[in-house]
């Protein structure tokens, strides 16, 4: 058999039972989740900043008396540096994700990974910000009902008011915390598991 009765009959096969590799079509499917969390990310840098310049107002809508103002942006200032703390990791992690080429299977991992970390990261961020929410809460009381303070912190008034603001303030920060993550992160890192757990059953 020469070259010329080779090449027809390689011509002349069947192909129906042919099949091309999906798994590259399932690697570049969890791209659509990678950029809404990069859309939220972005998104999230703007209100943090919108609200921590709208917090540092607070003394001049609520006509703050004088001597609150020290104390006040003294504690306003460590917030702010504890949000640009976080919010810098945040924004290296946004950085990152806006070079992320999910073409392999290593990559997804990776991505995941970092996903998943940076999630743990923003909450450390939430549950940091509880003692001043705490605090801005306790003289935000001491503003508007001042005889729960010159009663003394002894008495029963005041102990039942700081311990309601501390539970309070935990279980909202926590529930709102896991809220906000799942919804605006979470559910689209689940799908990127998705498509890693089915690559896996390849």
């Amino acid at each position: 058999m020469d070259f010329n009765d080779i090449q027809s009959a390689w011509k002349n096969e069947k192909t129906e039972n042919v099949t091309l590799p999906t798994h590259l079509d399932k690697i570049n499917s969890a791209n659509m989740p990678l950029e809404k969390i990069k859309k939220n990310l972005k998104n999230e840098f703007f209100y943090q900043i919108i609200s921590i310049v709208c917090i540092g107002f607070i003394p001049y809508v609520y006509d703050m008396p004088a001597n609150a103002f020290a104390p006040f942006y003294l504690l306003f200032s460590i917030f702010t540096a504890v949000c640009i703390y976080y919010l810098a990791k945040l924004f290296v992690f946004y950085r990152r994700l806006g070079t992320t080429s999910l073409n392999t299977k290593d990559s997804l991992y990776e991505t995941y990974f970092d996903i998943r970390l940076n999630m743990e990261i923003y909450k450390t961020f939430g549950f940091a910000l509880i003692p001043f929410l705490i605090l801005f809460l306790l003289g935000f009381m001491y503003y508007e009902t001042p005889d729960f303070f010159t009663k003394g912190i002894n008495s029963t008034p005041f102990l039942v008011a700081t311990f309601s603001i501390v539970i309070f303030s935990i279980l909202f920060m926590g529930l709102a915390l896991e809220w906000w993550v799942h919804y605006f992160y979470g559910k689209y890192a689940k799908e990127i598991r998705k498509v890693i757990d089915e690559l896996k059953e390849e």
